[in-house]
């Protein structure tokens, strides 16, 4: 499914599960951010099944790139700041006391394997809160949950994983999803945030590029390592920042068309 102006827009319907079966279509989407949106990609993106449009981006993001939504029916927007991730905001940290060297920057510099797990280790809270809006969606009406940061890549790509792994899909079809974002942000949406980042004096190190358009593999293979050896996958993680056993039932019934028992 192509929205015109979104880069990295996609449904994660259609994915293998454990024990057979695949996740559902239309209830759970990802993408970039929705500042890009042609008029004809409103209209593309009213004609889905989304209806909630999760947004992580901090409130200096939103600010600087406002979202386009559809005004042809409701959306209900949920705004979920999740710090880490939002690379303008970490280039203005890097810049406090003058641009660093390309050493100074590779010191101070996280793997995104380590970023993820930061990520899990302080957003469980709104992590939860996807879950509970995804297993409150319907197919009565176009409730279907969108979730997006600003490349749809880190914060997007954890939460999308943690669901997926709640409901059982494989693990190498959800490493699969999420390192497909790099090829889609490749070429002038990666080569527009790399400017940005040169903009503000920083020299765009190997490293750096990584962080700012990567996606590799092993990076959400650290966080969902990090999830199992510390809460036994996404399922325990997710109750223990709230979920509900009758919330992760109704998620796992809406993505997996199966209840927890069977999961």
């Amino acid at each position: 499914m192509i929205i015109d102006g979104l880069f990295n827009f996609r449904d994660t319907g259609g994915m293998p599960l454990e024990g057979g079966g695949t996740t559902r279509s239309g209830v759970l989407f990802r993408s970039d951010a929705l500042s890009g949106l042609s008029p004809q990609g409103l209209e593309e993106l009213a004609e889905t099944a989304v209806g909630v449009i999760v947004d992580f981006r901090t409130p200096a993001e939103r600010e600087s790139a406002p979202d386009r939504v559809p005004d042809s029916r409701p959306f209900d927007v949920v705004d979920l700041s999740i710090l880490e991730g939002a690379v303008a905001d970490s280039m203005q940290q890097l810049m406090k006391g003058g641009a660093p060297s390309a050493a100074e920057l590779s010191a101070a510099m996280p793997t995104l394997g380590g970023l993820y797990v930061g990520m899990l280790q302080h957003g469980a809270a709104s992590f939860a809160q996807v879950a509970r809006l995804i297993a409150a969606s319907n197919d009565e009406a176009p409730t279907a949950v969108l979730v997006h940061c600003t490349a749809g890549k880190d914060r997007t790509g954890v939460a999308t994983a943690l669901m997926l792994d709640a409901v059982g899909a494989e693990r190498a079809a959800v490493v699969a999803d999420y390192a497909s974002s790099q090829d889609n942000l490749a070429g002038p949406w990666a080569d527009g945030m790399l400017r940005m980042v040169a903009s503000f004096g920083i020299p765009v190190t190997p490293e750096l590029e990584a962080i700012v358009t990567g996606t590799p593999p092993e990076a959400i293979e650290e966080a969902l390592d990090w999830v199992d050896r510390e809460h036994g996958g996404a399922a325990g993680y997710l109750t223990a920042a709230g979920l509900t056993d009758a919330e992760l039932d109704a998620l796992r019934a809406r993505l997996a068309g199966r209840a927890a028992a069977a999961a």
